[in-house]
């Protein structure tokens, strides 16, 4: 049988697009959710540039881990570190964009999510606060917050009710997980870049 050169010419064509495709992930993409977390370890995620934990499982002092498909924040163990802890994105995220996470908090667990520095409050809410007259809040269970970033201020909601109508942010920054008491566990990390 005779091959056509154009064939292996396609194929080669299609071979690079969907390797293009496996590797876009990795791009903050317009329109179209990427996972910040990827549900295995704590790739893209760090305390500082030079304490990256790529490849790995656990932070250097057990305050995060990556479980069960879920971003545990674990409760503090004097002897292994600082109280308060911040793990960050190495990535920045300038411009417009939408950021979605769910979240299940341990009994008066307080955490925070920073965007681009600026702290919004992730907590046991009805317990811990700020938020404590949140109706659609589901203690111990699956929450989502949904954060809009538009000239760099952010509307935040949890479970559709505002907790921030116009938390005002810097031009750029990561986004991070605030450690600080109890468990709180975090997963389906996603981020859109908006037109």
């Amino acid at each position: 049988m005779k091959i056509n050169a154009s064939v292996p010419a396609l194929l080669g064509a299609i071979t690079a697009a969907l390797l293009a495709v496996g590797c876009a992930h990795t791009a903050y993409r317009h329109n179209s959710f990427r996972q910040l977390y990827n549900g295995q370890n704590l790739d893209g995620w760090c305390y500082s540039a030079t304490e990256q934990f790529n490849g790995r499982k656990e932070a250097n002092d057990g305050r995060y881990t990556a479980q069960r498909h879920a971003l545990v924040v674990n409760d503090y163990v004097p002897s292994k570190g600082p109280h308060l802890r911040q793990l960050w994105t190495v990535e920045e995220f300038p411009g417009d964009f939408e950021l979605r996470l769910e979240f299940r908090a341990q009994v008066n667990a307080d955490s925070g999510i920073f965007i681009r520095k600026p702290q919004l409050q992730c907590r046991d809410y009805l317990v811990a606060g700020p938020y404590k007259n949140l109706k659609k809040y589901r203690p111990q269970d699956w929450n989502e917050i949904v954060v809009v970033v538009r000239d760099n201020v952010a509307h935040c909601t949890c479970n559709g009710e505002v907790l921030e109508a116009a938390l005002k942010l810097p031009p750029t920054g990561p986004i991070g997980l605030e450690a600080d008491r109890g468990q709180m566990e975090y997963r389906n990390i996603r981020i859109r870049k908006l037109d």
